[in-house]
């Protein structure tokens, strides 16, 4: 099930600031808008509810990206392959495994 922000993001379609233009709260029984500050109009549960299939994408997308960026190789690695072939050559390899290891949905 998609969390609620994902659900808004992908209504709004756009990124939201949490902390001041839609506010959320949870006190214990799900989470739910305390705070609506933007100018679309505030979506309903089931309007919400539309966007569930999208928004589940998102979030497994998002994972798949989140996963790929951890294993990556660092900056200064990338740095150091531009001027080393053999180092470069490793560096694609990686990126591939890392690729395949972590599909896109």
């Amino acid at each position: 099930m998609a969390q609620l922000s994902s659900k808004i993001r992908k209504y709004l379609n756009r990124e939201v600031d949490f902390t001041k233009d839609v506010r959320l709260q949870d006190d214990g029984q799900g989470s739910y808008i305390k705070e609506w500050n933007v100018a679309e109009a505030q979506p309903t549960d089931a309007q919400l509810d539309a966007f569930e299939s999208q928004a589940n994408d998102m979030e497994a997308l998002n994972q798949v990206y989140s996963n790929r960026k951890s294993e990556y190789p660092s900056v200064q690695d990338l740095v150091v392959a531009l001027y080393d072939t053999d180092d470069k050559a490793a560096i694609d390899a990686k990126r591939a495994e890392i690729k395949l290891k972590y599909p896109k949905p």
